[in-house]
């Protein structure tokens, strides 16, 4: 297991302080902000805390304000509904007596039914391309800074590999859809619960940069202004987060100042087993 992978873990370790109350902290990073896949995550686990028996079959969340890297977060519990089949959680993630997030998660034991799915894409069909990290450094570096060091961003949990790259610094209108594989960097427990959280946080790494894609506009430029407003995510079937999953990414749309963007994991054999959808800010400021 890697250094970046065991911080993840230590840091979805919520600390109980009530019996529907939780404190999580933060990595030791420069960044003031907050990871917005780190909160979410967090909120899960909380959820999964005061649950049992059952996994998450779906969550939705609003990112409500930028979070503070610099103090922990409270996140709060509310026991909505435990049903027969399906038990509701609310989650409200706090800091600086404000909510930060607001989350609701849909439990539900493990059923057999009706299935079917859409068939996982041709290509890229085996695990590989280039690394999200190198792409981040070199166009850091590009734009004559140093990569910090310990920093998530430039070290993340998972390994995410793109055929052609990401190109998120990349000014050149192209088209708004991506295909990476993901797996986190060592072998995690076999804790179904811990593979959803590392997945959930792995989905909002690079989902947003595919609104941005579609136009001729690159995230560093000093005009353009971005952050995620919400996500939503269903688990649809069993999978190990540290074996490749192929995550494909599109946005069919953007108006009004906010993109919308949806995703598909696939394992290498060819099952759907996660979707997601996310709608962000890309602002460009004008005059600038």
């Amino acid at each position: 297991m890697s250094d970046s992978l065991q911080r993840l873990i230590d840091v979805l370790d919520l600390e109980r302080l009530e019996v529907n109350l939780f404190r999580g902290q933060n990595p030791a990073d420069l960044r003031r902000r907050l990871f917005g896949g780190q909160v979410l995550a967090q909120g899960l686990v909380a959820a999964l805390r005061t649950v049992e028996g059952r996994l998450a079959h779906s969550l939705h969340a609003y990112f409500l304000r930028p979070g503070d890297s610099r103090v922990p977060t409270i996140f709060e519990v509310d026991r909505v509904r435990d049903g027969g089949t399906f038990t509701t959680r609310l989650v409200k993630a706090i800091q600086h007596g404000e909510a930060i997030l607001n989350m609701s998660v849909s439990f539900q034991v493990e059923t057999d039914g009706l299935e079917h799915q859409i068939e996982k894409p041709a290509e890229p069909s085996a695990p590989g391309g280039v690394l999200y990290e190198d792409e981040m450094r070199s166009g850091v570096e590009a734009l004559g800074f140093a990569p910090p060091e310990g920093d998530m961003l430039f070290d993340p949990p998972v390994e995410i590999r793109t055929p052609g790259g990401l190109r998120m610094f990349d000014a050149a209108e192209r088209a708004p859809h991506t295909s990476s594989w993901v797996r986190t960097k060592g072998r995690l427990p076999d804790d179904p619960a811990l593979h959803q959280c590392v997945l959930a946080y792995a989905s909002d790494m690079t989902l947003l940069s595919n609104a941005v894609n579609a136009h001729p506009i690159a995230v560093t430029s000093s005009s353009f202004q971005s952050a995620s407003l919400d996500h939503a995510m269903w688990f649809h079937r069993p999978f190990r987060v540290d074996d490749w999953l192929l995550y494909v990414m599109e946005s069919p749309v953007s108006a009004r100042q906010r993109g919308f963007c949806r995703g598909t994991f696939f394992t290498r054999d060819g099952q759907l087993v996660a979707s997601c959808a996310q709608e962000g800010l890309i602002r460009v400021r004008r005059g600038k």
